[in-house]
């Protein structure tokens, strides 16, 4: 198989399904965009810090893999299986978050993206997830979306809020909290 096939040459590319859309289409938006999210989990967990997590953030890019797969295909042409999700992987974040935000002190202000290299590309990675929902979202207005995309979405970027949290306790980082110019 070859890496290039310059069918896309000209602006356009192929569904799961075959339907040809122009490579701005919003299905293709927000499917690149868990394509970066998941790029950016990937640095999150390459992350020294993020040794005894990397299972859990594999996991999580799996997912991702199966979201993309799934906001690829054409949802009036495909017949082609996919992967899917399942509300225990929804459930799975809950309990990681449950776990992260009971060893850190409670949170009473908004947090300043910052304090470790490491937590800073965790931040990245929350803001390129609220991204993708937003996408997601816009997407569902006009095309089916599996509810489900949507409610991971929405908890994955929880989770990682929860791990930029933990991972600056656990690296010495302070947290900066925001103090509104008022």
């Amino acid at each position: 198989m070859k890496i290039y096939t310059k069918t896309g040459d000209k602006g356009a590319t192929s569904l799961i399904g075959g339907t040809r859309v122009a490579k701005s289409d919003l299905r293709i938006d927000a499917y690149g965009t868990i394509d970066e999210l998941n790029s950016y989990i990937g640095l999150v967990r390459d992350q020294e810090v993020n040794k005894s997590r990397a299972g859990i953030l594999k996991e999580i890019q799996d997912r991702l893999f199966t979201i993309g797969a799934l906001l690829a295909t054409d949802p009036d042409k495909s017949r082609m299986k996919t992967p899917d999700l399942h509300p225990e992987d929804v459930i799975l974040l809950e309990q990681e978050i449950d776990e992260m935000t009971a060893a850190v002190p409670p949170l009473r202000a908004f947090v300043l993206p910052g304090g470790h290299q490491s937590v800073s590309f965790c931040h990245v990675a929350r803001c390129v997830c609220r991204r993708a929902e937003r996408l997601v979202i816009r997407l569902q207005e006009v095309s089916v979306v599996e509810e489900l995309v949507i409610i991971y979405l929405n908890r994955l970027s929880d989770y990682l809020f929860a791990l930029c949290r933990i991972m600056s306790q656990e690296l010495g980082a302070e947290e900066i909290t925001w103090k509104a110019r008022i």
